[in-house]
C-alpha cells in the first residue's frame, strides 16, 4: 500500500507532469517573465513602427525648412596678445629671498593676469560705452541699459587660452558690425587701462606723476614770494646763498627720501635690505640738514631781527623756493624713470588677429538642428508609445481601472 506522502508531488524538487518546475525552478519563472515583458516592448513598437519612423522624419524635416527661414548669425572674432609685465627691481629682490619671497609674492600677485584684463573687458565700463558707441539699446530693443548690457554679453564671448592670447568673438546679424563691435572691446579696454594703474610701474607713476604736479604749484607759489621780497644786499650777507641752498636741498631730498621710503613699504616687508638702506639714507640726510641749520644760526639772535625783519623774510622765501626746487628735481626724476619701467613692461595690448567681417555664418547649423529635432521628437513618441500601452493594459485590470479613473475625477473635479 503506498504511503500518503509517496508519489511524484511529494518530492520537493520534483517537476509536475507538464515539466514545469517546482520552488526550485522559481528563477526560472522570473525569466519567463522577463522574455514575456521584452517581447510585449518589441511587440509594441512593432505595432507603431510607422509612427516611430515618419514621426521623427517628419518633424527633422520641418525642424530643417524652419531654419531656413532664421536670419543667418555672423561671429566676427579678433585675437590680442595682453601686455607683457617684466620682473621689477621689488620682485627681484623677493625672487632672492627664497620661499619666503615666493610666498610674499604670491600673496601680493595675481596669479593670473590674464584672468584680470578678461574681468576689465567684461566689465560695465567697456559694456557702456560699446552700448553708447553702437547704440546697442535700440539695436537689441532693451528698454534700459541694464538689458543693453545682457543682450551684449549674451553675444559676446572673451576667452583666455593656454597659450597665452585673449580672444573675443562677437555674434551679429550683419557681419560688419561684428566685426565693429569686437574690435571696439580692444579700443575702450586700451582707454580704461590708461586710466587704471594695472601693474607696480604704472602705480609709481600715477604716484609721482600726482606729486609732481602738487610740488610744482607749490615750486609756482615760491617763486611769486620770492619775487614779491626782492633782494637786498644785506640779506645775502646775512645768510650767504650757497649755504641757503644747501640747505633747502638737504631737507628736499629728506621729503623726497621719506616719500620713496612710503613708496617702498606698499610693496616690501619691513626687513627687505632696500628698505633698511633706504633707511639709513634718510637718517643720514636728517644729520646732514641739523649740522646746516646749527651752522646757519645767528650767534646774536637780536642781530638777525633788522630792517623790519627783511633780512628774515627773503632767507625764508629764498629758502623755500629751493626747497621746492630741489624737490621738483628729485620727483621729476622719479617720475622718468617710472615711466621708463611702464614702458619697458609693455603697456600697450598687440593685436595678433584683427576682427573682419566674416563671409560664411555661423548660426544657425541646419544639419545639426534636424538631427537633434529628429532624435527628440523620436524620443518623445518612444515614451509616447509606451505610456499609452501602459494605460490601455492598466484598463483591462478592474483594480487599476478604478484608480485611473479616480485620479481622472480628482483632476477634473
Amino acid at each position: 500500500m503506498n504511503s500518503p506522502i509517496s508519489g511524484p508531488s511529494a518530492s520537493p524538487g520534483s517537476a509536475d507532469a507538464s515539466g514545469s518546475p517546482g520552488l526550485a525552478g522559481a528563477p526560472a519563472d522570473w525569466q519567463d517573465e522577463s522574455e514575456i515583458s521584452l517581447l510585449d516592448l518589441l511587440q509594441v513598437v512593432a505595432e507603431n513602427l510607422k509612427l516611430l519612423i515618419l514621426g521623427p522624419l517628419a518633424v527633422g524635416l520641418a525642424a530643417l525648412g524652419i531654419s531656413f527661414v532664421i536670419a543667418p548669425t555672423y561671429t566676427a572674432k579678433t585675437v590680442f596678445l595682453p601686455p607683457q609685465q617684466s620682473q621689477s627691481a621689488a620682485a627681484s629682490l623677493l625672487q632672492g629671498l627664497g620661499a619666503l619671497g615666493g610666498l610674499a609674492g604670491a600673496a601680493s600677485g595675481i596669479k593670473n593676469p590674464n584672468d584680470q584684463i578678461v574681468s576689465l573687458l567684461k566689465s560695465r565700463a567697456v559694456q557702456d560705452a560699446l552700448v553708447d558707441e553702437f547704440k546697442l539699446m535700440e539695436r537689441y530693443e532693451a528698454k534700459y541699459r541694464e538689458d543693453a548690457r545682457k543682450a551684449l554679453s549674451t553675444h559676446t564671448r572673451i576667452s583666455s587660452g593656454k597659450d597665452g592670447l585673449i580672444n573675443i568673438e562677437v555674434d551679429d546679424k550683419d557681419p560688419k558690425m561684428a566685426a565693429e563691435i569686437a574690435n571696439a572691446h580692444l579700443k575702450h579696454f586700451v582707454e580704461l587701462s590708461g586710466r587704471l594703474a594695472l601693474t607696480e610701474a604704472q602705480q609709481r607713476r600715477q604716484f609721482f606723476e600726482k606729486q609732481l604736479e602738487e610740488t610744482r604749484a607749490r615750486l609756482s607759489a615760491a617763486e611769486l614770494a620770492l619775487r614779491a621780497g626782492g633782494v637786498e644786499p644785506g640779506a645775502l650777507k646775512a645768510t650767504p646763498t650757497a649755504a641757503v641752498a644747501a640747505l633747502a636741498q638737504s631737507q628736499a631730498q629728506i621729503a623726497a627720501q621719506e616719500v620713496r621710503i612710503g613708496t617702498m613699504r606698499g610693496y616690501l616687508a619691513e626687513g627687505a635690505p632696500e628698505l633698511r638702506q633706504a633707511l639709513t639714507e634718510l637718517q643720514a640726510l636728517r644729520a646732514q640738514a641739523a649740522k646746516l641749520e646749527q651752522s646757519q644760526a645767528p650767534a646774536n639772535p637780536a642781530a638777525g631781527a633788522g630792517a623790519k625783519g627783511s633780512t628774515g623774510d627773503y632767507v625764508t622765501r629764498f629758502r623755500d623756493y629751493k626747497y621746492y626746487e630741489t624737490l621738483f628735481e628729485l620727483f621729476a626724476k622719479q617720475y622718468e624713470l617710472a615711466r621708463v619701467d611702464e614702458a619697458r613692461e609693455g603697456s600697450k595690448i598687440q593685436v595678433v588677429d584683427e576682427a573682419t567681417a566674416p563671409e560664411r555664418k555661423s548660426k544657425p547649423k541646419k544639419a545639426m538642428i534636424a538631427v537633434v529635432a529628429t532624435l527628440a521628437a523620436g524620443f518623445a513618441l518612444l515614451l509616447f508609445v509606451f505610456v499609452r500601452q501602459a494605460l490601455r493594459n492598466a484598463g483591462k485590470d478592474e483594480e487599476t481601472a478604478g484608480k485611473l479613473r479616480a485620479i481622472r475625477k480628482a483632476i477634473g473635479g
